[in-house]
């Protein structure tokens, strides 16, 4: 354990301190890599429609795709069994170490979603599905998008997920967990979005949906659309986990997700919002300095 904690300080010991408390957090006290797999109906549910929402809207494959802030890989080895040739960028050295390790392996490299290395137009489709709840300041986020709009082709597509705003008070309620502690700091989401990490995750920014279309319009995307990821019955589903319902519920709240996917008064009920978008220009317009992935 000490050298780990070693590893840790040293790689920590250039980043600022936002940097550095993502690091702390994924390294030291979470595993991202069991979060998706632990069976949990909101996971499961985010696994699946996530997949699905891409599939439907990656073009066709081999497309190339870089996956910002891909952790330790569960999306971007799904990618790469569809044909896709993915390359994976992420914060924290831990996950980069397991997306390389895992099977198959990944083109991997730690980087900040804010500063990618990167060249301009080279990818058909990037992918934020972490990074945005992980930048509480708002020019943070702009930036991150910005570079997303950057390393992504013109004609290409962005897709970016956040937290809703609603997500912890309604989780806690659906899992037993609602007190009185819980229900002022939900007062107090309604207008900062800013998590306290005293309740559990670490600072993070909650969105409002029209937040994140804002973000996105600002970074320069257009024909911005935002879905609710688990739909309005992953609590029902989250609340009968351990009854004798659990698999019927969840079988609704799937299909709900699916119904309900874009439904302007429901979408922010879901525990998660996925932007997609498009970068402006031409899309027939050359594509300098293409990066070699692996197929």
């Amino acid at each position: 354990m000490l050298s780990r904690y070693a590893a840790v300080a040293q790689t920590m010991g250039h980043m600022d301190p936002q940097a550095r408390e993502i690091v702390d957090y994924y390294t030291l006290r979470y595993r991202e890599d069991l979060r998706l797999s632990a069976g949990r109906p909101q996971a499961r549910l985010e696994r699946q429609r996530t997949l699905e929402i891409l599939r439907e809207s990656l073009p066709p494959a081999p497309a190339r795709i870089l996956d910002v802030g891909g952790a330790t890989g569960e999306y971007a080895r799904a990618l790469v069994a569809l044909g896709h040739r993915v390359r994976l960028l992420d914060l924290v050295p831990a996950h980069v170490a397991q997306a390389r390790a895992g099977h198959p392996g990944l083109d991997a490299e730690v980087a900040d979603a804010r500063a990618l290395p990167e060249d301009d137009d080279s990818y058909d489709a990037t992918l934020l599905l972490g990074p945005l709840y992980h930048l509480p300041e708002h020019a943070d986020r702009c930036t991150a998008l910005a570079e997303a709009v950057r390393v992504t082709r013109p004609g290409g597509t962005v897709f970016a997920a956040a937290i809703s705003r609603f997500a912890l008070p309604l989780d806690f309620a659906a899992t037993g967990r609602l007190d009185d502690r819980t229900i002022e700091r939900a007062r107090t989401l309604l207008t900062d979005g800013r998590n306290d990490p005293v309740l559990g995750f670490t600072h993070a920014y909650f969105h409002r949906l029209e937040e994140l279309v804002d973000e996105c319009l600002t970074a320069g995307l257009v024909n911005v659309t935002v879905e609710g990821v688990e739909g309005p019955a992953w609590l029902a589903a989250e609340a009968g986990a351990h009854g004798p319902t659990a698999e019927q519920l969840f079988t609704a709240a799937l299909a709900l997700a699916r119904t309900y996917r874009d439904e302007p008064a429901l979408v922010a009920t879901s525990a998660h919002l996925l932007a997609r978008a498009t970068v402006p220009g031409d899309p027939s317009r050359t594509r300098p300095n293409q990066p070699d992935l692996p197929v």
